[in-house]
């Protein structure tokens, strides 16, 4: 058995990858969606901050059981990670508009 032998070798590893680093950049860019879209709906950041953080966590849970269950593993990767950039993208533009 070879153990350099990529995705085909341990398909389980680049699973659990996906649910741990994938999932957590999703949640990275939706906190930071979150947190700039609530303060600029006038909340205050601190609660805009903890708001988005306690919604995150359910996001994370559903992300992470996803990423077992799905049958594609190259469309997890590319809901994950693409969904984190678009937000995180979204959301730096958005707090550009907003500083300016």
């Amino acid at each position: 058995m070879h153990y350099l032998s990529g995705l085909r070798a341990h398909p389980v590893l680049w699973r659990v990858l996906a649910a741990v680093v994938g999932a957590y950049v999703f949640c990275w860019g939706e906190v930071a969606l979150c947190v700039v879209s609530f303060t600029a709906l006038g909340m205050g950041f601190e609660d805009a901050e903890h708001l988005a953080s306690m919604l995150t966590m359910l996001t994370y849970l559903v992300l992470f059981l996803w990423a077992f269950a799905a049958s594609s593993l190259v469309r997890v990767w590319g809901v994950l990670a693409g969904g984190g950039a678009v937000m995180a993208a979204l959301a730096s533009l958005l707090q550009w508009q907003l500083v300016a």
